[in-house]
C-alpha cells in the first residue's frame, strides 16, 4: 500500500509500520525519484525504472525496512495514475480512515484493555439472561401468585424471543452506525430498567408491571444477543477470536444457569400471598441492584474499539468498510450464500430446541417428579454448566485447530444422540440419571452455540459480524417460539415423551442438514494473506507481464 503511506507521511511527518518510499529531497539521487517534497500534480504515470531495490535509497529513515511493499513502475513518486484509477481511490481512502480514526491500520496489536471489555459484557448479558428464565424455573409458584395460566408464564420468557424478530435490523442497524459503545451502553441502560419496574409488581393483581418489565429486558437482549462475534473481532486477535466469542456467550449461558438455581431457593413455594411477595421482591431487589451496578461498568470500561487493529482480517475489514453501504443489500447477499443459509436453518433449529427444553424444564420434570421444584432448577443448571463447558473446549479447540465444519457437525451429532438419550431415561424413577442424561445433553446442545456464531464469521467475511449474528439470533427466536408452543401443547395433550421426540425430529433435520455446508473459511484466507506473501505475488507478476499491476489490485483486497 504505497500510496497510501505517502499521503500518510506527507501529513504527520513519520513514516507509518508499513511505509514504502518517501519523496524527499534527501534520496533524490536516482533519476526515478522527484528531488521535490511538495506532491507534483504531473499528470501521468512515470515511466522511470523501479526504485525498490536501489541501494542509495536503502538507509533512509524514511524507508520501511519490511518487505512487504515494493515501489512497482506503475507507482511514481508523483500521485497520480492513470492506469487504475479506482484501485488508487480505494488506497487513498484507507489512508484517510488510517490517519482520521482512532486505529492505525498499519500495525497489527492487541489491547490489554480486551479482557476486561468481553468481561463486562459477558456479565450484563448473564444479568440479563438470568431475567429470561427467572420465571420458567419456577413456573408454578408464579401462576399461583399472580392467578393466571402455565402458558401466560410462559409468554414471560416468549416475549424474549417475540421481540428480537422485528428489532434485529433496527439494532444491527444502530450497530453499524454508531458502534460497539452506544449499543452496550444503551443494552445495559434496558436491562436495569426492566429490572427496576419489575420491582414494582409485588402484588397479586400486578402481572401486566411484570409483563412490562420483562417486555424492556427483552427489548435489551436485542442490543446484547448479536455482540459476541463483534466483540471478539473488534478487540482479539487471529488465535483468539473463538475464544473470546465463546468467552462472550458464556455469560449469557451462566446467566441462564443462576437462573434455574436461585429462584427455587429464593421464593420457596408457598401459599401466603405476603410471604410469597415478600421472597419474590428479594429476588427483584437483588436483580436490580446487580444490573445497576453492571451499567456503571460498562459507562467506565466499555469503548468502541481499540487503538489498533487485533488482525490482519480487521484491518483489511476496516479498509473495506464502506460508511454509506446499504444495510438491507448487505442481508441480501448474506441470503445468496448457500452456506449461510444452511448454517441459518440449522443454528435455528438447534438453538430453538435449546429454548424450548429450557423453558418447559420444569414443566417436564414435575411430571416426573411432583414437588422437586429444586432440583428441577439444578438439573437446569447442570445443563447449562456443561454447555459452558462445552462452549468454552469448543472455542479453544476452533483457535487451535480452525475445523469449522467438522467440529460444528460433531457436535451436532452429540446433541441429537444426548436429546435421545434424555427423553428415553426421563421417566426411570431416578433424578440422578436425569441430572447425568440432562448434562451430557447441555454439554453439546449449549456448546454449539458460539461454534454456529464464529462458523458463520467464517462464512460470510468480510460482512458485519453484527448481521450475520443477529440473523442467526432471529432464526433460533423464530424457532424458538415455534417449538416451545408446540412441545407444550403435545406435553399437554400426549406426554413428556412425545414433546421430546418431536424436538429430536427437527434436530435429526438439522445434522442432515449440517453435512451440505462447506468450509469456506473467508476470515482465515483473509488472515493468511500477510504482506509478505502479497510481495511475493507482486514480484512473480512483474517477471512474468510487462504490465504493472497496482499496488495493493482490488481483486487482491
Amino acid at each position: 500500500m504505497v500510496n497510501e503511506d505517502l499521503n500518510q507521511e506527507e501529513r504527520d511527518g513519520a513514516p507509518t509500520q508499513e511505509s514504502s518510499v518517501y519523496a524527499e529531497p534527501g534520496v533524490s539521487g536516482h533519476p526515478s525519484m522527484s528531488a521535490h517534497p511538495s506532491v507534483s500534480a504531473h499528470p501521468s504515470v512515470s515511466g522511470h525504472p523501479s526504485i525498490s531495490a536501489h541501494p542509495s535509497i536503502s538507509g533512509h529513515p524514511s524507508i520501511s525496512a519490511r518487505p512487504s511493499v515494493s515501489m512497482h513502475p506503475s507507482v511514481s513518486a508523483y500521485p497520480s495514475s492513470s492506469a487504475h484509477p479506482s484501485g488508487l481511490a480505494q488506497a487513498s481512502g484507507l489512508a484517510q480512515r488510517s490517519g482520521s480514526g482512532p486505529e492505525d491500520l498499519s500495525v497489527i496489536k492487541v489491547s490489554r484493555r480486551r479482557w476486561a471489555v468481553v468481561l463486562v459484557f459477558s456479565c450484563y448479558s448473564m444479568c440479563n439472561a438470568f431475567q429470561w428464565i427467572q420465571y420458567g424455573a419456577i413456573n408454578n409458584i408464579f401462576t399461583y401468585f399472580y392467578g393466571v395460566s402455565a402458558f401466560a408464564i410462559d409468554w414471560l420468557s416468549m416475549c424474549y424471543m417475540v421481540t428480537y424478530i422485528p428489532l434485529l435490523l433496527p439494532v444491527a442497524w444502530l450497530l453499524e452506525k454508531f458502534g460497539l459503545r452506544t449499543i452496550a451502553l444503551t443494552g445495559s441502560a434496558l436491562n436495569c430498567l426492566g429490572a427496576w419496574v419489575k420491582v414494582g409488581s409485588l402484588q397479586p393483581h400486578l402481572f401486566p408491571v411484570t409483563m412490562l418489565g420483562q417486555v424492556i429486558c427483552s427489548v435489551a437482549q436485542v442490543f446484547i444477543l448479536g455482540m459476541p462475534s463483534r466483540i471478539a473481532s473488534v478487540w482479539f486477535g487471529a488465535n483468539e477470536v473463538s475464544t473470546a466469542c465463546s468467552v462472550a456467550v458464556f455469560g449469557n449461558q451462566l446467566g441462564i444457569a443462576i437462573g434455574f438455581l436461585v429462584p427455587p431457593v429464593l421464593v420457596p413455594n408457598i401459599k401466603d400471598p405476603d410471604k410469597l411477595a415478600y421472597h419474590i421482591g428479594i429476588m427483584f431487589y437483588m436483580i436490580g441492584g446487580v444490573a445497576t451496578l453492571l451499567f456503571i461498568l460498562v459507562v467506565i470500561v466499555f469503548k468502541e474499539k481499540p487503538k489498533h487493529p487485533p488482525s490482519r482480517a480487521q484491518s483489511l475489514s476496516y479498509a473495506l468498510a464502506s460508511t454509506d453501504a446499504s444495510y438491507l443489500s448487505a442481508i441480501i447477499r448474506l441470503f445468496k450464500n448457500l452456506n449461510f443459509v444452511l448454517l441459518f436453518i440449522t443454528y435455528g433449529l438447534n438453538a430453538g430446541a435449546f429454548y424450548a427444553s429450557s423453558t418447559l424444564l420444569t414443566r417436564v420434570v414435575l411430571t416426573h417428579y411432583p414437588g422437586e421444584e429444586v432440583n428441577a432448577g439444578r438439573i437446569g443448571l447442570t445443563i447449562v454448566i456443561a454447555g459452558m463447558l462445552g462452549a468454552v473446549i469448543s472455542g479453544f479447540w476452533l483457535d487451535r485447530s480452525k475445523t469449522y465444519k467438522e467440529t460444528t457437525l460433531v457436535v451436532y451429532i452429540m446433541t441429537l444422540v444426548g436429546m435421545v438419550v434424555y427423553t428415553l431415561t426421563l421417566d426411570l424413577g431416578h433424578l440422578w440419571v436425569v441430572f447425568i442424561t440432562a448434562g451430557t445433553m447441555g454439554f453439546f446442545m449449549t456448546g454449539y452455540l458460539p461454534l454456529g456464531f464464529e462458523f458463520a464469521v467464517e462464512l460470510t467475511y468480510p460482512e458485519s459480524e453484527g448481521i450475520s449474528s443477529g440473523l442467526l439470533n432471529v432464526s433460533a427466536q423464530i424457532f424458538g417460539i415455534i417449538f416451545t408452543i408446540s412441545q407444550g401443547q403435545i406435553i399437554d395433550k400426549y406426554g413428556t415423551m412425545k414433546g421430546n421426540i418431536f424436538l429430536c425430529v427437527f434436530l435429526t433435520l438439522g445434522v442432515a442438514l449440517t453435512v451440505f455446508i462447506r468450509a469456506d473459511l473467508r476470515r482465515q484466507k483473509a488472515n493468511k494473506e500477510t504482506p509478505d506473501n502479497k510481495l511475493q505475488e507482486e514480484e512473480e507478476e512483474e517477471s512474468n507481464t510487462s504490465k504493472a499491476p497496482t499496488t495493493v489490485s482490488e481483486e487482491r483486497l
